[in-house]
């Protein structure tokens, strides 16, 4: 393992939710829940003022409402999350080749690799410049974990947060490691964790105490050799820029299970057209077709069919996952359907089971649908597309974004992100003057504002973009 900290964890502060709080000035200082409002949906990300409630991530979004009844409930905005993730991304990129995302709000950088920082003092002080030229590009905070390992270095930044920056030195790694639960540890999750507990090992000083030979009698060779090192602080993972994609796939969750066959075979349809999409959207391309089924009963179902050679055919994946939808049994009701493609390469081949060689997705419906979850396509279609949460223009009173919809009526708070909280308006769903609009930019594109932002000292920046303005709860108009 390397002597200094020079690997960097950015994980973004409650970043959907965050993200929502900047473009939304009402917003600002209130708890926002961000996820599927259906009666299935789950809390996508919280803000801490939500936090404070009980509420988190996965959580069923119905526990949340009963937590934080009073809290604004908004439907994803992936696109926007997506644009505002690519400008960070692109800031990482710009302290090291090596850059390894994890998701949309997180990722390891390795600054050693990229000359940006060799020891202690030079690693704070990239992490410094890259808190604020985040806050200066996305107007948003993220917290910055320093350490000598990857795992140290996550462990770190969830010390840091909210919207700090935390170094741990070397040589202080089994100090800092010892009192914490064992789940601290990568790959040790709930069904690790509770074999570990029923052990009586509760705590990384514990797993030590019990020794290599235990650890393997308990885990089996690989995961507790790998475990055991952990715990002495021993982690030797490198920061891998890129990772090789294995698959594609989609899938969605039913509000209400669905029993129709017909239904189903056209939920399958339009899943494969959209992984299709994404398959072409990387340019890939794939030999096995699988089809997933979760039932009623939560039994999941995983059916495959390997091709001849990789396509990346629409007709061709519906008609494959179609074939594997007759050898599944759906009496009961469906609650969950997924297409994927895997066996993947980087080149197409005529496919000779294609019955529709050469055919194209019909245009039409290629543009209509979209890869947003399921919950929000039907918000969409009960609302007449006017989604809580989402954009809107109007031709009098301009931006604003959706607080509630029903009973044929759509409310509008019209607001910017740089404007004081705005007024609310209410409006028939068909009212020709009301549209949907793209987001609008968190801040100004200020050309240097980046270079600007590197020369401000961290303590001088504000802890939040708060905001005072009325409750917003969403949920209801």
């Amino acid at each position: 393992m390397r002597k200094a900290p020079t690997i960097l964890h950015l994980d973004m502060d409650a970043f959907y939710a965050s993200a929502e709080q900047a473009s939304k000035p009402s917003l600002r200082g209130k708890a926002v829940v961000v996820g599927g409002l259906g009666p299935r949906g789950v809390v996508a990300t919280a803000s801490y003022e939500a936090r404070v409630f009980g509420v988190h991530s996965a959580m069923p979004m119905g526990q949340a409402r009963r937590l934080a009844p009073n809290a604004a409930y908004l439907v994803p905005r992936f696109g926007f999350y997506k644009a505002i993730s690519e400008q960070v991304m692109g800031l990482l990129r710009e302290l090291s080749p090596l850059v390894e995302p994890l998701s949309l709000d997180e990722a390891f950088v390795d600054l050693e690799a990229g000359g940006t920082a060799w020891d202690e003092a030079s690693a704070r002080l990239a992490g410094a410049k890259l808190r604020a030229d985040i806050r200066a590009v996305t107007g948003l905070t993220g917290s910055v974990g320093l350490a000598a390992s990857k795992m140290l270095a996550k462990i770190a930044s969830e010390q840091a947060k909210p919207d700090g920056l935390v170094v741990i030195e070397p040589g202080t790694e089994r100090a800092l490691l010892g009192p914490m639960s064992v789940r601290i540890l990568p790959g040790v999750g709930p069904a690790t964790g509770d074999h570990l507990r029923r052990a009586g090992i509760h705590t990384v000083d514990e797993i030590v105490e019990a020794g290599e030979d235990e650890l393997v009698r308990l885990l089996g060779k690989a995961h507790g050799h790998g475990l055991y090192a952990m715990a002495l602080a021993y982690d030797e993972r490198p920061v891998v820029a890129e990772r090789e994609t294995k698959s594609v796939s989609v899938e969605d969750t039913y509000d209400v299970d669905i029993h129709d066959r017909v239904r189903v075979s056209l939920e399958v349809q339009r899943l494969a057209d959209r992984c299709v999409r994404r398959l072409r959207g990387a340019g890939l391309s794939g030999r096995t077709i699988v089809l997933k089924v979760r039932r009623y009963d939560f039994s999941t179902l995983t059916r495959s069919e390997t091709l001849r050679g990789p396509t990346d055919d629409p007709a061709v994946v519906r008609e494959a996952a179609l074939r594997l939808l007759e050898g599944v049994d759906s009496t009961g009701g469906v609650r969950l359907l997924g297409v994927g493609v895997s066996g993947l390469a980087d080149f197409t081949q005529e496919d000779l089971f294609a019955q529709a060689a050469g055919e194209e997705v019909d245009q039409a419906v290629e543009e209509a649908a979209d890869d947003a979850p399921v919950q929000e396509r039907e918000a969409a279609a009960v609302e007449r597309r006017w989604v809580a949460g989402h954009d809107v223009r109007h031709a009098e009173y301009g931006h604003g974004w959706v607080q509630g919809s029903g009973l044929g009526r759509v409310t509008v708070r019209f607001e910017t992100p740089d404007s004081e909280p705005g007024r609310v308006r209410t409006f028939l769903v068909e009212d020709p003057a009301l549209e949907p609009a793209e987001p609008l930019p968190l801040t100004e594109d200020v050309p240097g504002a980046q270079a600007s932002a590197s020369s401000v000292p961290v303590a001088s920046l504000p802890k939040s973009r708060s905001g005072n303005g009325g409750g917003a709860d969403t949920s209801r108009p």
